[in-house]
């Protein structure tokens, strides 16, 4: 249950700071229209209609929400033996799903996002002036990395093991070996 709750606190967390990145940043450039709870959750509305944006200021509203969670998701894993040193198990389960959501669920959401809803990728390609497969091909780059990042590190340092193909590292791990020395 305590695991439960910890993955519900951070679902909440991320898309309060995801959703609060795009509305603070739509209002520093006057674009922010209001702020929404949907069925399927935030949502941030802007002034100018879907078919009308262009410019950088629309990579900045709808990219910088992304790359504020997915920063927050390395500094989980940074300091990730700080929550695994814990004696309230209950940050130990905050400091888990802290580390897994904020280096995965943006990137998995500017991947997909574009095949169902529109979406954040949308937004960047069209500041960017590029097309939208190329945001998603970068983010599956970044979501491929964070996920061995997960697979090799953050599973075993909160001692999960498991067989699932998913969540083992696909990537062997490199060890360094020093030269041996000759004399």
């Amino acid at each position: 249950m305590r695991n439960l709750i910890a993955l519900l606190l951070v679902w909440m967390f991320f898309a309060l700071i995801h959703e609060g990145a795009h509305a603070a940043t739509a209002m520093a450039l006057d674009e922010y229209a209001g702020f929404h709870v949907r069925g399927f959750g935030l949502e941030v509305t802007f002034k100018t209609s879907l078919d009308e944006r262009s410019g950088f200021k629309w990579t900045l509203i709808s990219g910088t929400s992304n790359l504020i969670t997915i920063a927050l998701g390395y500094g989980c894993y940074a300091i990730r033996r700080r929550f695994i040193s814990s004696r309230h198990l209950i940050v130990v389960a905050l400091g888990y799903w802290l580390c897994i959501l904020f280096l995965t669920l943006d990137p998995l959401n500017l991947i997909i996002g574009p095949f169902i809803y529109g979406g954040d990728a949308m937004g960047i390609a069209a500041g960017l002036n590029v097309s939208p497969r190329l945001i998603q091909g970068a983010s599956l780059l970044i979501f491929l990395i964070n996920r061995e990042i997960v697979a090799h590190r953050v599973l075993p340092d909160f001692g999960i093991s498991t067989r699932h193909p998913l969540f083992r590292p696909w990537l062997p791990v490199r060890t360094s070996t020093s030269p041996k020395k000759q004399g």
